[in-house]
């Protein structure tokens, strides 16, 4: 099979769908691997490396006319002139991307798997969780940054000196991004508040974050009661494939202490809070109500390499099952199968279809 590795094209993304040594398993196996030129460059990776794992190094085009494109980021409007019948496999987050891209994804019957539905046999996401572990885990550093004076913040380092902790973190969701933000929040020595749905969870997640961890049950009382004295507040809900609930309303952040920050890793989605809109690492924040904003939706690509080489190590066995079978591949494994978000025309994952109703029909 021809398979086609892009240059990203979204404001610094500089990740890469697969590295040449993921590149040359896939060589082995007898497929033909077509690398945009400078595709890797930003992870650490020259030409050079995927040339001498048995890449061929294309063109724009030529890349896109591949049997299997790798992405990392979905597709820009200055690409939809590329999708064709072919097989696309990245993160689309359909449910909170401009109606254009879905529009696009049908009009040329485009067969889209988004990594952020295909499920392991556990109901994890295993090609969702590598990045969120990552997004998690600056999204801690991130606030930390816009908290100081000079950034407009509130001037309060989240931090433990001597034997005194400062600074109050609440994280809005229990998943993989919000325990490895509150880990991280933690281990700086913030005082942390996780608001989660299963009160059973605590001690689990006690265990990997810290002993001195605050379960809070997320209601939306609960949540508006510690954001008062809060100093950085994480948005890290999840809704399978469909559009994030807005779980911090405007009331909510009105009633936040001035330069106070907020990170919305949910904004892939759409985001959970009600004040946040999607910006870029060009010009990542913006305030409201006295409050500092950030809702970059590409979070990971501050940090390639690093990114780059979880989610190959993450994605390359669905790749080279693609690359084997083709969607025959999907027969074989229902959770690989849920990646299907778009095929011959139409939405093929509920969610998407009905956070997107009425743009297409679901099958």
């Amino acid at each position: 099979m021809r398979i086609g590795v892009l240059k990203e094209l979204k404001i610094r993304e500089n990740r890469v769908a697969l590295t040449p040594q993921g590149a040359q398993a896939l060589v082995e196996r007898k497929h033909r691997v077509l690398v945009e030129q400078g595709a890797g460059l930003g992870s650490g990776f020259r030409d050079e490396d995927y040339r001498e794992a048995g890449a061929q190094l294309v063109s724009t085009a030529e890349a896109w006319a591949s049997d299997l494109v790798l992405k990392v980021k979905e597709p820009m409007d200055l690409e939809y002139r590329y999708l064709k019948q072919q097989i696309v496999f990245t993160y689309f987050h359909l449910a909170g991307a401009t109606p254009g891209l879905t529009e696009a994804l049908l009009a040329n019957r485009t067969t889209a798997i988004a990594y952020e539905t295909v499920e392991d046999a556990g109901g994890g996401l295993p090609l969702l969780a590598p990045m969120s572990a990552v997004a998690g885990s600056m999204a801690v550093t991130i606030g930390n940054y816009y908290l100081a004076r000079f950034n407009s913040g509130k001037g309060m380092l989240l931090a433990k000196l001597f034997d005194e902790c400062f600074g109050k973190v609440v994280v809005v969701g229990d998943g993989v991004v919000g325990l490895h933000a509150a880990r991280v929040a933690a281990s700086l020595g913030a005082q942390v508040y996780l608001c989660g749905r299963h009160h059973e969870r605590q001690g689990e997640l006690q265990a990997f974050v810290s002993s001195a961890l605050n379960f809070v049950v997320s209601t939306p009382e609960n949540i508006a009661a510690e954001l008062g004295n809060a100093d950085l507040l994480i948005g890290a809900v999840l809704q399978r494939g469909g559009r994030a609930p807005h779980l911090v309303s405007e009331a909510m952040v009105k009633k936040m202490q001035p330069g106070s920050v907020i990170v919305d890793v949910s904004i892939d989605q759409g985001g959970c809070i009600d004040t946040m809109h999607a910006t870029t690492h060009d010009d990542p924040v913006y305030e409201k109500h006295g409050v500092i904003h950030y809702g970059v939706t590409n979070m990971p690509g501050a940090y390639p390499r690093l990114s780059t080489m979880a989610l190959t190590r993450a994605t390359l066995p669905y790749v080279m099952k693609l690359a084997d079978s083709g969607l025959a591949a999907l027969d074989d494994d229902p959770g690989f199968a849920l990646g299907l978000n778009t095929h011959e025309g139409k939405i093929t994952c509920e969610a998407v279809a009905e956070a997107l109703a009425p743009t297409g029909d679901v099958s």
